[in-house]
């Protein structure tokens, strides 16, 4: 059986254990390769090696929101143009265009239906391709 070709690099930030462990098993699953960060110092200390082509990003966290680290990412040069996808509890009115306007290129609500996560990681990673 030849290897598969992994699809992507992707960056998940979050701090609960459990979203981490489902995310992981659907990514791997679909041959992404899958960076993880628990928090957003985390986040940040990966960057400095790291070279994600899609982050997904947690917007509730302890240390830093992902609002603020999403801010701070897009505002680093040479990470302004990778696709921030965020997975958020944030559902009441208002909250997914207050995620867009804090520079989140998309938006996907908890719980994660997993052929929407698929299906919106496939569209940022060919946009990302692309750009």
């Amino acid at each position: 059986m030849l290897p598969t070709e992994e699809k992507g690099t992707i960056l998940y930030v979050e701090d609960n254990p459990d979203n981490r462990m489902l995310v992981r098993r659907i990514l791997l699953s679909e041959n992404y390769k899958l960076i993880e960060a628990s928090n957003a110092s985390e986040a940040l200390e990966t960057l400095k090696t790291a070279r994600p082509e899609l982050i997904l990003m947690d917007i509730n966290m302890p240390d830093m929101d992902g609002y603020t680290l999403t801010a701070k990412i897009k505002t680093t040069p040479g990470f302004e143009r990778i696709p921030i996808l965020a997975l958020t509890a944030n559902v009441m009115r208002g909250d997914k265009e207050r995620t867009l306007e804090a520079g989140c290129d998309g938006y996907i609500q908890k719980p994660i239906d997993f052929d929407e996560l698929l299906r919106e990681v496939e569209r940022f990673l060919a946009r990302s391709a692309n750009a």
